[in-house]
Order: C-alpha cells, then structure tokens, then sequence
C-alpha cells in the first residue's frame, strides 16, 4: 500500500479545501491514499468561527470527486444544523465510506473543545478493498479503554489524525513526542496493526504544532517519520 503523509500547516479558514484538493491532484496518480491531520480543513482554534467555517458533507463534494482516483482521509469541522463535530473523513469511489467523529474531546489547559464540539460514541471498523480500517481523532488514543475496544475491533489498519501542540522541551527533544511515539507503538503492537499516524505544523494563536507524522507496522516499528516543525508531505510503502 502506497500511502501518502500529508504533513500540513492549515488556516484558520476555509482556503483548506482548495489547498488539501491541490495536493490531493499532485498524488492521485502515485499513492494509494492519502491522510491528512486533525482539522485540516478547517484550522484548530476555530471557536465561534465554527458558525463560518465549519463543513457540511455537500460542500466537500470536490474531494469526493478527486477520491475515484485515490483514497483521502481528512479532518474537518463538521456541522449538522447548529450541532458541530470534530470529524475524520475516509472518501473512496467517488464518495464518503466511513466517519468517525472524536469522542474524547479534551477540555482542560489549552484545550477547550469540549465547549464547541458535540463528542461521538462509538469506535468501529469497516471493510475497504480487503482491509479493515479504524480512525481515531487525536486525544481518542489516550485512552486505555480505547485500546481495548481496538484490540476487540481487529482492524488491520489503524489511521490517527492529530494536532498536537508542541510542549515539553527539554535539551533531549521533546516530551509530548517521546508520550505520543510511546502510545502508537504500544497501539501497533497490541493490535498488530499497520498504524499511520499524522500531526500538523505550523501555529495558531501561540500554539506551534510539531508534526513528527509517521508510520508503524504491525510489530510497532517506525518504518518512516517526517520531521519536526516542517510542511512536508511523503509517499511511503507500508
């Protein structure tokens, strides 16, 4: 499987969708799929711009389009009447196969989307062309009662969207990187699934995202990372 990390730095507008659909074209003919971060169509810190920006499914029919050549996973902010959700999006054929919407919304020091956001319920896998898939939304792996419900699901892929601020210097690294690589490991092995895993750039109001997107196989091996800090997107075998 060819599948492409997308490593971006998104706005806080909705000038995502024409960027994401440009790299999308740019990959179409040479990768399998490609996966975005968490909101990535919409930017992190939306708070009452989710009124403006926030999507509906038929305004993203571009991306349908452009997925009968190539899979898209995205994050975006969803909106169902005055209802808005932190959604991963898996198009393919030509339309929209699974959604997951975040459960786990965090709500404490930076973090306030459990203000904004309605929370999901559930985890599950679906089937797609002989591989059976999961999408969690950021804060969702943090949880050890998720890694239950995953090792239970089976799935042979597992697809992580996040937007993690970078916090936790020290003169080794960084703390919250050394935490996450800890989690999709530990995921991978427990699961023995494939596991993508893809963290924006850039900043937002302060908070600077760290990317460090990468990929696992299912003996929760780092088979390729994207650096630190840096827009960058990557087409890799897993």
């Amino acid at each position: 499987m060819r599948v492409t990390l997308a490593q971006t730095s998104p706005k806080l507008n909705r000038s995502n969708l024409e960027s994401a659909c440009g790299l999308i074209e740019e990959y179409k003919g040479s990768s399998d799929i490609i996966v975005f971060p968490e909101l990535s169509l919409s930017g992190y810190l939306l708070q009452d711009k989710l009124h403006e920006d926030a999507w509906k499914l038929e305004e993203l029919e571009n991306i349908a389009q452009l997925s009968k050549d190539i899979d898209i996973v995205v994050g975006a902010a969803m909106r169902d009447e005055n209802v808005f959700r932190n959604a991963a999006l898996y198009f393919s054929e030509g339309k929209l196969v699974s959604k997951h919407i975040k459960v786990h919304l965090p709500n404490y020091g930076m973090f306030e989307e459990a203000r904004y956001f309605e929370g999901g319920n559930t985890f599950e896998a679906f089937m797609h062309n002989g591989t059976k898939i999961s999408m969690l939304v950021c804060e969702d792996l943090w949880h050890e009662s998720v890694h239950r419900e995953l090792i239970a699901l089976n799935p042979d892929l597992i697809i992580v969207l996040v937007a993690s601020p970078a916090r936790g210097f020290y003169d080794e690294g960084l703390k919250i990187k050394e935490k996450w690589y800890e989690i999709i490991q530990n995921v991978a092995k427990e699961t023995s699934a494939k596991l993508v895993f893809v963290n924006r750039v850039g900043f937002e109001d302060g908070l600077g995202f760290w990317g460090g997107s990468c990929a696992l196989n299912a003996a929760g091996e780092i088979v390729e990372q994207l650096p630190h800090f840096k827009t960058l997107t990557k087409t890799i075998t897993l």
